[in-house]
């Protein structure tokens, strides 16, 4: 089995709980996501390494989105 633990550091907690939860639906059963304070962990096992290299790139992406997205402000209606 192999595994990669990914930490990546928010600001603030409040960011950090949106972040994980944009990124949350896309994980398949062999990944973990949670927030410690300000940061998103992402725990991912794979069985082998080309599956790992894929589903850690593909996480990255989705992060990265996740991260920028949470920079935007949203105008809400009513």
């Amino acid at each position: 089995m192999r595994s990669a633990t990914i930490r990546t550091s928010h600001g603030d907690a409040d960011r950090a709980e949106r972040i994980a939860a944009s990124v949350r639906p896309d994980n398949t059963d062999e990944m973990v996501t949670r927030v410690d304070g300000r940061e998103v962990v992402t725990e991912i096992e794979r069985d082998t390494t080309g599956g790992l290299h894929s589903t850690v790139d593909d996480y990255v992406v989705n992060l990265s989105v996740a991260a920028q997205l949470s920079d935007q402000s949203t105008p809400h209606t009513s």
